[in-house]
């Protein structure tokens, strides 16, 4: 128990370094810009118009613009510890309520994507591993190597020039009902589904390779039950050290994802933020994103003793 009780402080430890890491480089990177986020609001027509020197010194005023970098970064970081982001600078509205209006959107989004890459992945990667015809598992072991090096916008485009813009089938855009979810869950599935499936196939045939396997072999059972009782149920570990990557990768691949179909949420909302240099709404994104990130690894680590027996034992 004194263990564990060390294990997860240290870990809670991490999480907040990380947390302060994400926000101090994020703070960094958006002050180092060289525009001015007052005077983009002020021109959001695009139109150079003249604009009153006192309405700009009020607003550096609110939110601390005029201050010296240091304190300003000493303000956000106090309020950043309340969980207080701010407003945004572009809308006024309250960052937190900005991201609870656009997490609920990218979460279903991220969990369709994820849903469907496991079952692609997982698929290919037993298919592969079960097919006696040594051409259609090289095959099919080339596919994940294809679909990895294909630029995520590109998918998007791709699939938007022939489901929507051709046949018809799917909205090109929006969030209206779960037809304009399908064509953007396909485009982040497609890269993380390769990324589980080269994953999974390398790590099947590694363990198909280890002596308990044949063993059960001996034993008289089907190559089919053997893989899918046995093999896939220790070979899915290196899945779960890839969580992380996968929720990051899912993460990232939203802004691009979104912005391409015009769809709400958390990545369109990084995008626009980081284009109008809204620091406030940035730091509140990039905060959220590092926390659902600490969060998922945490949860992978309290679940490795519950899959390898190896792990708890030697816990104890």
């Amino acid at each position: 128990m004194k263990g564990a009780a060390f294990y997860l402080l240290g870990r809670g430890g991490q999480a907040l370094l990380v947390l302060w890491a994400a926000f101090s480089l994020s703070f960094v990177i958006l002050y180092a810009l060289p525009s001015d986020p007052v005077s983009i609001m002020l021109n959001q027509s695009g139109e150079q118009t003249a604009v009153n020197p006192q309405q700009v010194a009020q607003l550096r005023a609110q939110y601390h613009l005029d201050e010296p970098l240091a304190v300003q970064y000493g303000i956000a970081l106090w309020n950043a510890v309340q969980l207080d982001f701010g407003d945004s600078i572009q809308s006024g509205q309250p960052v937190s309520a900005s991201l609870a209006q656009a997490l609920p959107k990218t979460a279903l989004l991220a969990v369709a994507s994820l849903v469907v890459s496991l079952v692609l992945g997982v698929g290919l990667a037993l298919l592969a591993s079960l097919t006696r015809q040594r051409w259609l598992r090289d095959v099919l072991l080339g596919l994940p190597a294809v679909a990895v090096s294909l630029p995520t916008f590109w998918v998007g485009l791709l699939l938007l020039q022939w489901f929507s813009f051709g046949w018809h089938w799917f909205p090109a855009m929006g969030n209206q009902g779960l037809a304009s979810l399908v064509l953007p869950t396909l485009t982040l599935a497609i890269p993380t589904s390769a990324v589980i499936a080269q994953v999974l196939a390398r790590s099947l045939a590694a363990t198909s390779r280890l002596p308990f396997v044949d063993a059960l072999r001996a034993k008289g059972l089907s190559p089919s039950r053997v893989l899918l009782t046995h093999v896939l149920h220790n070979a899915v570990i290196p899945i779960l050290s890839l969580s992380g990557v996968i929720v990051g990768s899912l993460l990232a691949g939203s802004v691009v994802t979104e912005t391409v179909f015009s769809r709400e949420g958390i990545g369109r909302l990084a995008q626009g933020a980081v284009s109008s240099q809204d620091i406030p709404v940035v730091q509140g994104v990039v905060v959220l994103a590092a926390l659902i990130f600490i969060t998922v690894n945490l949860l992978v680590d309290l679940l490795y003793p519950l899959l390898d027996p190896r792990i708890r034992g030697a816990a104890r």
